[in-house]
């Protein structure tokens, strides 16, 4: 666990990339901002989150430890509860929220395609 990293993953650098060639211009791990955002467009009132399928509890992949159950459970539910209310402050304030889920790492264009929908650019 000591590897994992908290910011600057593959996929956030990649993604970066991408919205920089299209023009965007974000700010990145903001501290300041509920839930310390992975990539924060101003501008757009948009949020993204890059949630890894371990530690975010994804359906699809999630795959607990054989040590500690009980723990592990806890720690990722209370990861999806949280999620849960950063994602209801951000809309009741009027912002966008977008999750991009590890898994998704080969369908980056097809968030971008969906962040210029939400732009309108």
């Amino acid at each position: 666990m000591s590897e994992v990293k908290s910011k600057d993953s593959k996929i956030e650098i990649e993604f970066r990339k991408l919205l920089w060639n299209e023009g965007y211009r974000y700010r990145k791990n903001v501290s300041r901002y509920l839930g310390k955002p992975d990539v924060l467009l101003i501008k757009y009132k948009t949020v993204i989150f890059i949630d890894s399928c371990f530690w975010h509890g994804c359906k699809k992949h999630l795959r607990l430890p054989s040590s500690r159950i009980e723990y592990w459970k806890n720690k990722i539910r209370g990861n999806i509860e949280r999620d849960k209310k950063v994602n209801a402050y951000y809309r009741k304030i009027g912002w966008t929220v977008i999750r991009i889920w590890e898994h998704d790492k080969n369908n980056l264009s097809k968030v971008i395609k969906k962040l210029r929908k939400i732009t309108q650019r």
